[in-house]
Parts: C-alpha cells; sequence; structure tokens
C-alpha cells in the first residue's frame, strides 16, 4: 500500500506543477488500478487448485493413454511396454512444464523405480490404499506442504477395465508370454502385476506452486 501511495504522489506532484492544474480523471482512475488489490480467500485458492489439478491429470493420462494406444496399433502391446519405459516420463514432463508445476504418478506397487512415492506422497497414498481395502471411496485430496507454497494435489488411479490386465494382470493368465519377458527385461523390480479391473493402481501427484493458482484468480 506504501508503495501505491508513493506512485500516486508522484504522478499528482508530476501533474500539479502550477496552482490551476488538477489530475485528470484517466490519470486518478489509472493510478487508483494500480493500487488495488484482489483480496482472496485461501477457500477460494484451494478450490481452484483442486479444480486446476482435476483438469492437469485428465489432460496428462488422456496423453498418456492416445500415446500408449498408438504404440500399441503400431507394435503390439509387447513393443508398447518400451514406450512406456522411454516415453511416458517426458510425456509428463512436457505436461508439466505446460503449467508450471509437477505432475507425476505415484504407486507402492510400481512398475518404474522412479514412481516409488516420496514423503509427502506416501501418506497420502497410504491412506488411497486404507480406503481401497476397506470399500471405502477415493476421492481427490489436496494438502499444503513446503510451509503451505505448495498445493499437493492426489487423486486415484484405478484400473479401469480389461485392457490393462495385459501388462498388469495376472501374470498366468492376463499376460502373454512375449509381453511378460518384456517387463521382466526393463523391469526386473516390478510390482506392478497382479491386478484386477477395479484394483488401486496409484495416484496422480501434483505439486502446485500457490503463486501459480493466484495468478489465474
Amino acid at each position: 500500500m506504501k508503495n501505491g501511495i508513493y506512485i500516486f504522489l508522484i504522478i499528482f506532484g508530476s501533474q500539479a506543477c502550477g496552482p490551476q492544474e488538477r489530475v485528470s480523471k484517466e490519470v486518478f482512475d489509472a493510478v487508483n488500478k494500480n493500487m488495488e488489490v484482489k483480496k482472496l480467500s485461501e477457500s477460494e485458492i484451494i478450490q481452484e487448485a483442486m479444480i486446476w489439478g482435476d483438469s492437469i491429470s485428465t489432460e496428462a493420462q488422456k496423453q498418456l493413454i492416445s500415446n500408449l494406444q498408438k504404440a500399441i496399433e503400431e507394435k503390439g502391446v509387447a513393443g508398447a511396454i518400451g514406450f512406456c519405459n522411454v516415453e511416458a516420463l517426458p510425456i509428463l514432463k512436457t505436461v508439466s512444464e505446460k503449467h508450471g508445476v509437477t505432475i507425476r504418478r505415484a504407486s507402492n506397487r510400481y512398475r518404474n523405480p522412479a514412481d516409488q512415492p516420496d514423503v509427502d506422497e506416501a501418506k497420502i497414498l497410504d491412506a488411497y490404499e486404507y480406503n481401497a481395502e476397506n470399500g471405502l471411496k477415493n476421492d481427490p485430496n489436496i494438502q499444503k506442504i513446503e510451509g503451505g507454497e505448495v498445493y499437493l494435489y492426489t487423486k486415484a488411479i484405478v484400473i479401469p477395465g480389461a485392457f490393462c490386465l495385459s501388462c498388469h494382470g495376472d501374470p498366468d493368465k492376463d499376460i502373454d508370454t512375449k509381453t511378460l519377458a518384456e517387463i521382466n527385461s526393463l523391469y526386473p523390480s516390478d510390482k506392478a502385476k497382479g491386478h484386477k479391473v477395479g484394483d488401486l493402481r496409484g495416484m496422480w501427484s501434483i505439486k502446485i506452486p500457490k503463486k501459480e493458482v493466484v495468478g489465474r484468480l
């Protein structure tokens, strides 16, 4: 507010060189506009972060699925495992950079070790797993981290249908021999097999700087 008053005085002084001169309405309005500060409540900021987080996670999922389906059409399921190994993380990085956030997938039953949850993610992922095991609904969640300067948006990832079981299902029934060999070759520490339709696969994790959310409002 002091800066705003100081600017006003400078402008006023530059316009009022003589006793007969007055500040124009345009200058007065411009100064007032610069001095206005939009006050946002914490609940408004969090609500916007939730909406934005859902939009970003949906965009990222569509990008991954569409590119994965294309890889399967061109190379088959076994060949698409290589696509996931090489291209999945760069796709998420592109989406992250586009929105000024950090987005990734986190899971305790990870395929790629890079998807292991960090300290902040682990607590929420444990809660999602508890809910899934006890038949409770897993709603999207948002938490403040890093002293409140960053919001961590999370959303459960569930195995939606039989299509996913060709890579994440029962090794003896759902995954063919060639695909299984490729998985074991690229991911020797794989923990992402043995799922059924409806299982919790992991969660989306999006770290959203508070300043980026405020800039949208």
